[in-house]
């Protein structure tokens, strides 16, 4: 059996500084690295508010998907990390929902003391596939 494998980056110098791709595709499955709220510079975006942060944290994985050729209906599961998910849990929800539409992939959100950035609130790696 042949291996059908591809990536995608986003072109931000800190992929290379990193050694990650932010989408590996194999075999039709495509695992997506944690996406946050960075526009295509690599500049942090919406430092305290969750909604830009989760805004462009989806606009972020929207570009995964395409650099494969599919689109958030392909998305079989999702996990979002929060920092402070007993404050910004209600908004996440309705932007996810938002974001989501009728497609219903499965789902966990994670609350963490802290992630890669300190002024990171929001993080949301996915699985999809391109069949």
């Amino acid at each position: 059996m042949t291996k059908t494998i591809a990536t995608y980056g986003h072109g931000v110098a800190w992929e290379e500084e990193f050694g990650l791709s932010q989408g590996y595709s194999v075999n039709g499955t495509i695992y997506i690295s944690g996406q946050f709220s960075h526009d295509m510079q690599g500049t942090f975006v919406g430092e305290g508010d969750i909604e830009t942060q989760t805004r462009q944290t989806l606009e972020n994985l929207d570009r995964v998907l395409a650099g494969f050729g599919v689109t958030r209906s392909n998305i079989a599961e999702m996990e979002i990390f929060l920092t402070n998910p007993q404050e910004h849990f209600e908004k996440c929800v309705e932007l996810f929902k938002e974001y989501v539409g009728d497609h219903r992939p499965a789902g966990t959100l994670v609350g963490v003391s802290g992630l890669a950035f300190p002024h990171q609130l929001i993080e949301i790696r996915a699985v999809a596939h391109t069949d």
